[in-house]
């Protein structure tokens, strides 16, 4: 029994002999079974082999703290030393660490060229994951940091250098072959405002141009992990930093042999890394995917390819990207459309020291301008240029479009817009019909009259609406929106700034005067819903209010078009997330429940404690609208019916909304009772 014990209490002992300091000197190199460990114990720096490559031996940085073994950083990762017996790593006499084999050849040396005049220069292994070479004075001379390999780890300032080429991250070429491989990462090649993944020297995926914001990237798992992406300029380049905040677990930002840069937080309760984040995403985020003009729409349920405003898609799908709707005349009035929350694309020119109304400038001078972006730049150094103006000239690639939370306004480069041209029509057919102005003048007088018996109808409509004929109608206000403004808010409605559509039209995303977004829903001239339905929609949201219902802020009436404008909410509707592999496991239990809680209370309201007594008819998961706090807005009131207060059973002949989220007595029977909530299939 004891003789079974003595060979672990060899190897215990022979541990207890090992260095466990967090320093190298020239007296005290760095032998095969050495391990220095960090003061803290977090890092620790040694030797060792891979499962499948036991003849090859590397010296490495790894997590200490973590019982799987992960590395951080290789220094020999392209030149293992594949000798039976593993060298040493020691200094030199010009204070550079070199990694000798058994027979004394080079295998890898830092060559930091600094010979120290009196003292003794170390290597330090710091808690941070770094390997710093410090001279007698403890200046830092050298340090790992600088030379990544795949993985960033918290507070590393990561060079975003163009010039550099082994500042780079660059993956393994395998699971278990840490060699360099074809992916890399790091600044681009024509500046150094943005991060780009590559293969070979293909593109594979491209982080937008740094567009100022102090922090530019934030992850939030749970109350206690904060993770955020800065990057900084302090006069000698721009570097990129993750932060987390106190007491987070252990995070590491890897580059994979795929291609995938991950973001990964250890997990104690699974002793496993878990990734939180990774990018490219598998549908169209890799880089220039829609092609040329075409750009990733990543406010759909499922991201999906779409050409710019004015472009049209070349052929049959987006492998050829678009081309142009109508060619540009240079010099014939061409205006720019605002695009916003867009990730910038590839391929621009950086020009410095630009204003905003410079920056315009040398796009519309310039004939061969596509489009243009401006920024001001924070973290950077006072003393340097904060502006950032970009053109780009000729094609546009790699470009997307992103929710409120992230992206920057793209001017894009378009023929006059349609108000644009009506203005100048009217400045030129104003003089023209000078001798016609008496004429002109009497069909306006008619056209006003006719608007005033109109708005008299409507407003008569409006009030029959209501059975039980309450006082207080006469005060109702019901905001009215120009018809100008809207096509200004959603660029003629243009399909970039479509939310989505329905069986009565499709919403548009604005910003009307004063920045206020809103959600304009344009009633398409073919749908079901009439005047009827429109007018019952906007008396009803603008009597009803509740916390979970959508509010009403305006409405329009412009010869054939009828529209609704809404508040905004981010968070769209809850089919958005419950039909979305990808989003419904955002949808935690309290949440569903919060959400279940808003749309009862809402119904409790329509059906009880409102001064109308309203059933819905057409509650669904997309009529639930979600605002920031995932607090359930019902919407969507066109198929509305209101009870006289007397009423309890009402019989209808005609049965509206959507098979499978209606009452069976109603949708079979045509009848419904007010003792009765609305059946909602919400997929919970």
């Amino acid at each position: 029994m004891a003789m079974a014990y003595f060979p672990a209490f060899i190897f215990l002992f022979m541990v207890c002999l090992c260095q466990s300091d967090d320093r190298l000197t020239p007296a005290k190199p760095l032998l095969p079974g050495d391990v220095l460990i960090s003061e803290g114990g977090v890092f620790a720096i040694g030797f060792f082999s891979l499962k499948n490559s036991t003849s090859s031996s590397y010296v490495g940085i790894w997590y200490n703290n973590i019982p799987e073994r992960t590395y951080v950083w290789i220094a020999n990762r392209d030149n293992p030393i594949t000798t039976n017996m593993p060298g040493k790593l020691v200094f030199t006499n010009s204070s550079d660490l070199v990694l000798l084999d058994s027979t004394g050849h080079t295998i890898w040396t830092t060559r930091n060229n600094f010979t120290a005049g009196g003292g003794e220069t170390a290597a330090v292994l710091l808690d941070s994951g770094n390997l710093v070479i410090q001279s007698p004075n403890g200046t830092g001379i050298w340090e790992s940091f600088h030379y990544p390999t795949d993985t960033i780890v918290p507070n590393v300032r990561f060079s975003l250098s163009s010039v550099d080429v082994t500042k780079r991250l660059v993956a393994w070429k395998g699971p278990n072959d840490p060699s360099s491989s074809n992916f890399s990462m790091g600044g681009d090649t024509s500046s150094d405002l943005q991060i780009v993944i590559w293969n070979g020297t293909r593109p594979h995926w491209r982080r937008a141009a740094w567009g100022g914001e102090a922090v530019f990237g934030k992850f939030q798992r749970n109350s206690n992990f904060v993770m955020s992406q800065t990057i900084v300029n302090t006069g000698d380049g721009y570097y990129f930093t993750v932060t987390v905040s106190v007491d987070a677990p252990s995070v590491r930002l890897t580059l994979d042999y795929t291609g995938m840069l991950n973001f990964q937080r250890w997990n104690s309760s699974t002793s496993s890394w878990t990734v939180f984040e990774k990018f490219p995403s598998p549908t169209c985020d890799r880089y220039a995917f829609c092609g040329p003009f075409g750009y990733c729409d990543s406010t759909e349920y499922v991201p999906t390819c779409k050409c710019l405003d004015g472009y049209e898609p070349i052929g049959l799908n987006f492998s050829q990207g678009c081309q142009r709707k109508e060619e540009l005349k240079c010099g014939n009035g061409e205006s720019f459309l605002t695009l916003p929350t867009m990730k910038t694309p590839d391929k621009f020119l950086y020009i410095k020291n630009r204003t905003f109304d410079q920056c315009t400038a040398e796009c519309s001078h310039n004939c061969s301008c596509t489009a243009y972006a401006y920024a001001n730049l924070k973290n950077v150094n006072t003393t340097l240029d904060q502006t950032r103006c970009l053109v780009w000239m000729g094609e546009l690639v790699d470009v997307e479009k992103f929710d409120s939370t992230f992206g920057e306004n793209l001017y894009l480069r378009v023929p006059r817009s349609p108000v644009s041209k009506k203005s100048t029509v009217l400045k030129i057919i104003v003089p023209v019909m000078a001798t016609f102005l008496l004429l002109i003048t009497c069909i306006w007088l008619v056209c006003k009259s006719r608007g005033k018996h109109q708005s008299k109808k409507v407003q008569k409509n409006l009030q029959c609406l209501n059975p039980s004929n309450e006082p207080g109608n006469e005060n109702l206000e019901f905001p009215l929106v120009n018809f100008e403004d809207i096509i200004t808010a959603t660029n003629n409605f243009s399909d970039y700034k479509m939310l989505g559509k329905g069986g009565f039209g499709k919403v548009y995303k604005g910003m009307l005067e004063g920045g206020k977004e809103v959600a304009i829903k344009r009633l398409s001239k073919g749908s079901m819903q009439g005047a009827e339905e429109f007018r019952n929609e906007v008396v009803l949201i603008a009597k009803l209010q509740h916390r979970n219902l959508v509010r009403l802020l305006g409405f329009c009436i412009h010869e054939d078009e009828k529209l609704l404008i809404y508040e905004f909410l981010s968070n769209k509707s809850l089919d958005a997330f419950l039909f979305d592999a990808t989003r419904k496991s955002s949808l935690h239990w309290p949440t569903r429940f919060k959400i279940i809680k808003g749309v009862a209370r809402g119904l409790l309201y329509l059906h009880q404690d409102s001064r109308l007594t309203i059933i819905h008819r057409d509650l669904k998961a997309s009529n639930i609208l979600l605002d920031t706090d995932m607090c359930p807005k019902i919407s969507d009131f066109g198929m509305a019916r209101i009870f006289c207060a007397s009423e309890q059973q009402v019989n209808t002949t005609r049965v509206v909304g959507t098979y499978g989220y209606m009452l069976p007595e109603y949708s079979m029977e045509c009848s419904f009772f007010l003792s009765s909530l609305t059946f909602i299939a919400l997929v919970f």
